[in-house]
């Protein structure tokens, strides 16, 4: 597969193909099955179909509740495809049947930004903190670094900490962003 990897520049990001409207699984499909046969797996790694569950309940004829999960497309008509953008590869997603352009302008596609990857919820980054409630914490950046103070409360995405930090000669609850402090081993 030298030809799909030469001319890789940049690092994978996700793209939105648009599709016929009705077409976005059988595209899925077949790219999935192009990307499998070809061994494309390093530069087209993900293609997906943004949807969202809606639940609803009814009561049946014999009076026993019926749970129904019904899948809707967040955004009919279009497909979305994390890759490495090269010639060969826009050509391989171009050219599916069912496909009929990125969007972007003209022929150029654009990524999506980090912001609208995780507005849409395609990626979820789980946090993995090397600290609890009760630890005590080094602050390694901002205008607090170097205090040390002791994990209050986590926010429960994990992206928030409270810390108390003495200062002043008593304890002062401060907010941080999680990656901004680091546990202290004893």
């Amino acid at each position: 597969m030298s030809d799909i990897n030469e001319n890789c520049t940049s690092n994978p990001a996700w793209y939105v193909a648009h599709t016929y409207s009705g077409y976005e699984n059988k595209v899925k499909a077949n790219l999935e099955k192009i990307i499998e046969n070809r061994g494309l797996q390093d530069v087209i790694m993900d293609v997906r179909i943004p949807v969202e569950v809606e639940t609803t309940e009814t009561v049946g004829e014999d009076g026993i509740p019926v749970v129904k999960e019904v899948e809707s497309k967040i955004f009919p008509s279009y497909i979305l495809v994390k890759m490495i953008m090269t010639d060969a590869t826009w050509h391989i997603v171009r050219n599916i049947r069912g496909v009929t352009g990125f969007v972007g302008p003209g022929s150029k596609p654009v990524p999506l930004t980090d912001e609208e990857v995780a507005h849409i919820g395609v990626e979820v980054h789980v946090i993995e903190l090397d600290y609890e409630v009760g630890d005590s914490v080094t602050i390694v950046d901002g205008p607090l670094k170097d205090y040390v103070g002791t994990v209050e409360s986590i926010s429960d995405d994990k992206k928030k900490i409270k810390v108390l930090v003495s200062m002043f000669g008593r304890e002062t609850p401060v907010e941080l962003d999680s990656g901004s402090a680091k546990r202290i081993e004893y």
